[in-house]
């Protein structure tokens, strides 16, 4: 339960700042769960192979911090991109 309310919370971080880049945030939003589901499965198999099957809580907190880690991965490859500036149309009018 607490993971679906963290990727709620970090789908909707993602949204504004795919808004404040001027790109549509349900793209982003989408590869953010995603990529979520994707590390984590990876996680999870990591952490069998580490720990086995019998210490499930470690199992399961490495495919949290896998699924934690597409966030930063996600986040990252937005605050690349350049923010879109409303005032440029602005200035460049009778140019």
């Amino acid at each position: 339960m607490l993971e679906l309310i963290a990727l709620i919370f970090l789908t909707r971080e993602i949204g504004r700042l795919a808004e404040k880049k001027g790109l549509k945030p349900i793209t982003w939003k989408i590869y953010l769960v995603t990529g979520w589901l994707f590390f984590e499965i990876i996680g999870i198999f990591v952490g069998v192979m580490i720990f086995g099957m019998n210490n499930l809580i470690s199992v399961v907190l490495v495919g949290f911090a896998f699924a934690i880690t597409s966030y930063f991965i996600i986040k990252a490859q937005l605050n690349k991109l350049a923010d879109r500036n409303i005032d440029d149309d602005i200035n460049n009018l009778g140019h």
